[in-house]
Parts: C-alpha cells; structure tokens; sequence
C-alpha cells in the first residue's frame, strides 16, 4: 500500500525540508522509526506532503482544503489531510503538537490519530517540541487507522521518549460497540464558543451513542485557565532551543512567521519553561482522575468549519473575537498536554464542510477510542471521495 509522509519524517534518500528553505539541500540519511516499520509491513512511501514550516502553525498556507478551495486545509499535517481527501493517498503521517494531525483531518473530514504519547517512535523526526510531538496516521476509515496504528506502535530503544509498553490489537474488538461504555460529555471548555452546528453535531452523536447503550456522563474539565499557557511555553521554549543555532546563522532563511515565533521563544526563561511543565504534570494528574470513571470522552475538534484563506478572527455570539490560531488549537492542545489519545472523524456538515467530533481515551487505550469512532463512523457515514469537488475527483481518479 503506498502512502504519503509529512516533510519532517526522514525518509532514507530523500529531502526532509520541513517545507522550509532553512533544510534546501538536506537529504535524509536513514528512515525514521515509523517508516522502517511500514516498510517491513509491505507499506511503499511514495510522496512527501506539505507541513506549515517546521509545523509552527495550523494553516499548512500552501494547501487548499479540497471540499472548497476557498478554504484552509488546517495544518500542520496539511498536506497529508489533503493527500487523503483528495484520493492521492489511502492514507499519511502527520505529527499533533498542539492538534495538527486532528485539525487538518476535520477541516478535510478524514479519520486522524494522535495516540498516546510515547507509544509512536518519534525517531527521525524533526522536533517542533519534543515533550509534546506526537507521530501518528490519517486515513480515510477509522479501520485503516487502526491497521495503520498497529504496526506504528510499539516500543523503539532510538526514541528516549518512546514508552515501553506493547502495541495494543486495534483490530478485535473494533465492531464491540458501545453498550456499557461510559462516555464523558464535557460540561465546560469543549463546548464554549462554538458554531450551533458544531455543538448540534456532537450532541446529537453523544446521544445516538446513549441509544445504542453507552453511558453518558457529564463531567468538568479539569484546569482549563492554564492550558494554552502551559502549551505555548513549553511549544515556544524548545521550538527556540532546537532551532537557536541556525537561526544565528541564518535568520532570513526563516519564513516571517516562523521567525517571529522563534526569537519570541528565545525570551522564555527557564522559570517560565519549569514552571509551564508543572503545570503540565499537574493537567495531566487531573485528567487520568477523571478517566477512572471514564472509557472516553467526546467533544469537538475545532468550535468551527475549516475557515477562509486569509481570515484572520472568529467573532462569537458572545462578542468575544479570537484569532483563528487560537480557534484551530484550543480544543486539541489539552490533550497533548495531557498525552492521551485522540481519534478525529467526521461528525456532519455545516452547509458543505465537514465538521470534526474527537474521541479521547485513557492511555494507552487506542483500542477503545477507535471501537467508539468505528461506531461514529457507521452513524455518519464513511469518507465518500464523490461528495468532493469534480477537479479533485478527476485528479484522485488520474493519480
């Protein structure tokens, strides 16, 4: 089975150049981790995609989002989303620092994986942020996610961070349903600032779940007030700590953006940075407590569809504005924090965007968030390359 492969996975022979002109020029000495293993799966890569550069961000600015080319494809696995979508790739890797495999597979409406953290070698990856990076696929089905993770998955002595705990059968239980699950229905945070649709969509899932015999369980968020600052400290911090040479050396290889967020990392202190990995661990603490009445728990992936090219705001009924990279991150970078497993599928539509649901799990409990997704995934609907624009069929078919 081919597959496409976001530009900061090393691909032995081949560019990694993090779709940036600091890497012009560099060719990857080994395969990472991830793509070892595929290949011994019988799995051919056969295509690099696109990333936001280095993955600081959640546009992918070089893609178009191909249920409507007006759109962003979300990023920073932009590229893969898209590839998947539009028919070019049965599936791809992307990396989810704060969202990015789970953004791009709403606004595109693909099936995404950010798994447990530690339980996907990172091993020639280029880091955005090495406590927060997170390998894993997007597909088209929540099945080729699961056969995808099961040969991802798995303890890797190159990885310091990779976890030695087995990789799980994703596989045998996938069609158990849900009866007797207790499934979380977030009471705060998730679901403030939303569109309707949004929170119609979800809702409206969580309570088919409940007809098919899953336990709803409201529940509070715990630590809300100090995600996004903990999230971007520690982003910030060891984003500048990678890149601080070369950015030396050659800071006008950089695009602006990139550059602006990595001189800003610079002025983080190590208090800040001790400080934000506290508040971390005590996140993290905070939300395995509530997984100990929980088997999972679904909330949005984004408050919105995927937004215009260009839009910089959303304004919410409340009168409150927030800036679209503050929209598109909000509600995935909780659970990078948290290192807990996230699957995102398709959940409906607002006029003709997808809409994305994300179904978290315990640790190291994949299984389960996949057994709940392929039971979204038959009340939605599968991907169905059809309902894409015809140029974006013409090219899936060609290709």
């Amino acid at each position: 089975m081919p597959f496409a492969v976001k530009d900061l996975i090393d691909v032995k022979g081949v560019p990694t150049s993090a779709s940036s002109l600091v890497r012009e020029g560099h060719v990857a000495s080994h395969d990472a981790t991830t793509i070892t293993r595929l290949r011994e799966a019988g799995a051919i890569p056969f295509a690099k995609a696109q990333t936001h550069e280095f993955a600081y961000g959640g546009l992918t600015p070089q893609t178009k989002n191909p249920w409507d080319l007006s759109r962003i494809a979300g990023g920073s696995s932009g590229g893969s989303a898209v590839a998947v979508a539009a028919g070019l790739s049965p599936f791809a890797l992307g990396t989810d620092t704060a969202g990015s495999i789970r953004i791009p597979a709403s606004c595109c409406g693909v099936v995404g994986l950010k798994p447990t953290y530690g339980r996907v070698s990172t091993f020639g990856v280029t880091p955005l942020s090495w406590s927060l990076d997170h390998v894993g696929p997007l597909a088209r089905s929540v099945e080729d996610c699961a056969i995808v993770l099961s040969v991802l998955a798995g303890y890797d002595a190159n990885d310091p961070r990779c976890v030695d705990v087995a990789g799980g059968d994703y596989l045998s239980d996938l069609d158990a349903g849900v009866r007797g699950l207790r499934v979380g229905v977030p009471e705060n945070y998730f679901f403030d600032d939303c569109t309707a649709s949004v929170v119609d969509a979800v809702m409206e899932l969580t309570r088919v779940l409940h007809r098919r015999g899953a336990v709803l369980v409201p529940f509070h968020a715990p630590d809300t007030s100090s995600y996004e600052a903990s999230e971007f400290t520690i982003v910030m911090a060891e984003a500048s700590s990678y890149h601080r040479e070369e950015l030396e050396r050659s800071p006008d290889r950089y695009g602006e953006h990139t550059r602006e967020m990595l001189v800003a990392g610079l002025e983080i202190s190590a208090v800040e940075y001790l400080g934000a990995l506290q508040s971390r661990d005590v996140i993290r603490s905070h939300w395995l407590e509530r997984f100990q009445d929980l088997d999972v728990v679904l909330a949005p992936t984004l408050p919105h569809a995927a937004p215009l090219a260009g839009q910089s705001t959303f304004t919410w009924p409340s009168g409150r504005e927030e800036d679209v990279d503050s929209t598109l991150t909000r509600l995935n970078l909780p659970l990078n924090l948290a290192g807990l497993p996230s699957l995102s599928l398709r959940v409906g539509f607002d006029d003709h965007l997808p809409l994305g649901v994300q179904i978290i799990a315990g640790p190291f409990d994949e299984a389960t968030a996949l057994r709940v997704g392929k039971v979204a995934e038959k009340i939605v609907g599968p991907f169905s390359l059809g309902s894409l624009p015809s140029a974006w069929r013409d090219a899936g078919r060609t290709l």
